[in-house]
């Protein structure tokens, strides 16, 4: 489903939904709340309860755990940009050996998976240019 002004949303509702289909049933597919949309200083509250708690400033949309593999996700609207922490995340995980891959289609999404040698039962029609 669609919905307007949402497209990020839609595009994790998505590849959520084809990862569940192209992984095996053992795979872990988890998204971490790391945010809190309510203005005024009971969001503020809330977002220091959560961080408090060990949310981490831009973690990304999606983690996917496999075979023994993680890679993190990252999904963005087609002109979005990753903000400083995202950056600093990406370079975190990176650094002490995981996958990251920015991701702003279903195909990108398969094509991570593929570049970081997770096993999928849907083969790409043809391969994507990486981000």
């Amino acid at each position: 489903m669609m919905r307007r002004g949402t497209p990020e949303a839609d595009l994790q509702r998505a590849v959520v939904q084809a990862l569940r289909i192209a992984l095996p049933r053992s795979t872990i597919i988890h998204h971490c709340a790391n945010e809190v949309t309510e203005a005024g200083p009971r969001g503020a509250k809330r977002q220091a309860i959560l961080v408090g708690m060990g949310v981490h400033a831009g973690f990304a949309d999606l983690m996917v755990i496999c075979d023994g593999r993680i890679l993190f996700l990252e999904l963005k609207a087609p002109k979005g940009r990753l903000r400083p922490e995202q950056v600093a995340f990406r370079e975190a995980v990176q650094a002490q050996g995981f996958g990251w891959a920015l991701v702003r289609s279903l195909d990108d999404a398969l094509g991570a998976l593929a570049d970081h040698g997770f096993t999928t039962r849907i083969t790409l029609s043809q391969r994507r240019p990486a981000p």
